[in-house]
C-alpha cells in the first residue's frame, strides 16, 4: 500500500514538472490577466500633461476607463502571446527550479535545500525562463498599449509588422531587462516560499496544505514583485519603443534615467495592479503546481 508520505517523496521527472508548471501558469493567467493590462498602462504613463493622453489614477479607475472607452474585451487584448508562452514559461519556472535545486544540492554535497540555495536556484530558473519568453512579452506589451490600438490588428499582425519594420532581432529587445526581471522575481519568490513554509504550522490535512501553499506562494509573489518592479517598468519601456533611436536600452541605465526624469517613485508605476495580480497569483501558481504534481505522483508514476 502506498502511503501519503511515499507519494510525496516520489521523484517527479522533468517532463511531469514541465506539464504541472504549464497547467499552473495557464490557470493563473486566465484569472489574473486584466490586472496585467492595467499594470502595463500605468508603466507607459509618461508626461501625460504634455501629450494629452488619458491619465489613470487607480486600478479601479483604469479598469473602469478601459471598459467604458474601449470595451470589456480590451482587458484581454494581448492575451494570446502569454497564453502561448505561459505553459512553457511557468513550466520552465518550476521544472528549472527543481533541476537547479538538484544541481546545487549535489554541488554543495547536501541533502536538503536551504534558503540561500532556494534563492540561487530561483535566480537561475528565472534567467532560464526569461530566455524563452522575450518575443511573446514584446508582442504582448505592444498590444496592451492603448496607442497601438490602430497599429496592430492582433497578435499575428503585430508579429509580422514588428519583424517587417524593425527586423527579426527586434523581437529580442529587452532581453537583458527581462532576465533581470525574472531572475529577481524568482529568487525572491522561491526564497520566501522556503522560509514561510518553515514558519507555518505543519499541515495535518489536505485543506491545511492548500492553505499553507497559498499563503507561502502569495507572500513569495508579493516579495518578488516588490523586488523586481523597477526592472519590469524599464522592460516595458524598452519593449514598447519601436523607434530607430531608442531612449531606453539597458536595464540599469534605464532605471537611472527613469528615476532622474520622473522621480524614484516612477520605478514603481503599476506596482498596485502588479502586486494584486502576482501576490494572489503566486499563491495560485504554487497551489495548482503542487496539486497537479501530487496527482501525477499518485497516478502516473
Amino acid at each position: 500500500m502506498t502511503t501519503a508520505a511515499a507519494v510525496d517523496n516520489k521523484p517527479l521527472p522533468f517532463l511531469y514538472h514541465f506539464v504541472a508548471g504549464g497547467i499552473a501558469g495557464v490557470s493563473e493567467i486566465l484569472v489574473m490577466y486584466p490586472l496585467d493590462v492595467v499594470k502595463t498602462r500605468f508603466q507607459l504613463q509618461v508626461n501625460l500633461g504634455n501629450t494629452g493622453g488619458e491619465k489613470y489614477t487607480s486600478v479601479m479607475d483604469c479598469l473602469r476607463k478601459i471598459v467604458k472607452n474601449e470595451g470589456v474585451s480590451r482587458l484581454y487584448r494581448g492575451i494570446l502571446p502569454p497564453i502561448f508562452v505561459e505553459a512553457p514559461k511557468r513550466a520552465i519556472k518550476f521544472s528549472a527550479n527543481e533541476q537547479y535545486s538538484t544541481i546545487l544540492k549535489n554541488f554543495y554535497g547536501v541533502n536538503k535545500m536551504s534558503q540561500p540555495l532556494s534563492i540561487a536556484s530561483g535566480v537561475c530558473a528565472g534567467a532560464t525562463e526569461a530566455l524563452a519568453i522575450v518575443p511573446f512579452e514584446l508582442v504582448k506589451i505592444r498590444l496592451q498599449d492603448k496607442e497601438s490600438a490602430g497599429k496592430y490588428r492582433g497578435t499575428l499582425d503585430a508579429l509580422v509588422k514588428i519583424i517587417k519594420n524593425e527586423g527579426p532581432m527586434a523581437l529580442y529587445n529587452g532581453l537583458e531587462s527581462t532576465i533581470w526581471r525574472h531572475a529577481v522575481w524568482n529568487g525572491g519568490y522561491f526564497g520566501v516560499i522556503f522560509n514561510v513554509r518553515g514558519l507555518l504550522p505543519k499541515p495535518t490535512s489536505k485543506q491545511q496544505t492548500l492553505l499553507n501553499n497559498f499563503i507561502a506562494g502569495g507572500i513569495g509573489g508579493t516579495v518578488g514583485t516588490l523586488l523586481n518592479t523597477p526592472f519590469d517598468v524599464v522592460k516595458t519601456r524598452i519593449q514598447n519603443d519601436s523607434g530607430v533611436v531608442k531612449k531606453y536600452n539597458w536595464a540599469l541605465p534605464a532605471i537611472k534615467t527613469v528615476a532622474m526624469e520622473e522621480g524614484p517613485g516612477a520605478l514603481y508605476k503599476g506596482f498596485v495592479p502588479k502586486v494584486l495580480r502576482l501576490g494572489p497569483g503566486g499563491g495560485i501558481l504554487l497551489v495548482v503546481f503542487d496539486q497537479v504534481s501530487t496527482w501525477m505522483k499518485k497516478y502516473l508514476i
